[in-house]
């Protein structure tokens, strides 16, 4: 796996041995392509961040400041050790994204959030996508004109939620990726 473009562009950056499931670089490319000129300066959040790559391309293509939250210690680890050989900045927290989340301060606010959850239940037996969806303090970190780019297995039905408007959905073969705004948001478009 490397990184695309940007200042880190052509790096090869590790991957976690368990536990991941790396976004491929034909779909990371295909993200950033239809994301364009929002991700320069951007604040962003990169929820199951695994090997950290999605918010590493963030950086290396102009993002002000990424926050990766990532449960596994030995993927936390991986993350600061792919941003060192990119010679990226970014902040690594070692925590269950929905602990995270609700005990994030709603004082810093993201313009854009990724989440590449597991495609199993969680162990309550919830899909990670309706839990995310219907999570009111995720709503409330992304900015008014943020965006939140979310992953998800093609075959799992799309939950009905109040707080997220549907952009775009786009399938790559085993994955499909959601571009979502908030319902406050009236001005966001994303180039096809």
């Amino acid at each position: 796996m490397r990184v695309i473009a940007g200042s880190a562009g052509g790096i090869r950056i590790a991957v976690p041995k368990r536990g991941v499931r790396p976004t491929m670089d034909r779909v990371k490319a295909a993200i950033f392509s239809s994301l364009g000129d929002i991700i320069a300066g951007a604040r962003v959040l990169d929820l199951f961040a695994g090997s950290g790559a999605l918010g590493i391309e963030a950086l290396s293509r102009g993002a002000s400041s990424v926050v990766f939250v990532e449960a596994d210690r030995q993927s936390a680890e991986i993350i600061e050790s792919n941003l060192a050989r990119t010679k990226l900045k970014g902040r690594v927290r070692q925590q269950d994204v929905f602990d995270f989340l609700r005990h994030a301060s709603g004082a810093e606010m993201f313009d854009v959030v990724f989440a590449d959850p597991p495609y199993e239940k969680t162990e309550a037996g919830e899909r990670f996508t309706e839990k995310l969806l219907g999570n009111e303090a995720l709503f409330q970190l992304l900015s008014p004109d943020g965006i939140f780019v979310l992953e998800k297995r093609p075959a799992e039905a799309l939950p009905e939620t109040k707080l997220w408007r549907l952009i775009r959905q786009k399938t790559y073969g085993a994955t499909e990726v959601l571009f979502l705004s908030g319902i406050r948001n009236q001005k966001f478009a994303i180039r096809n």
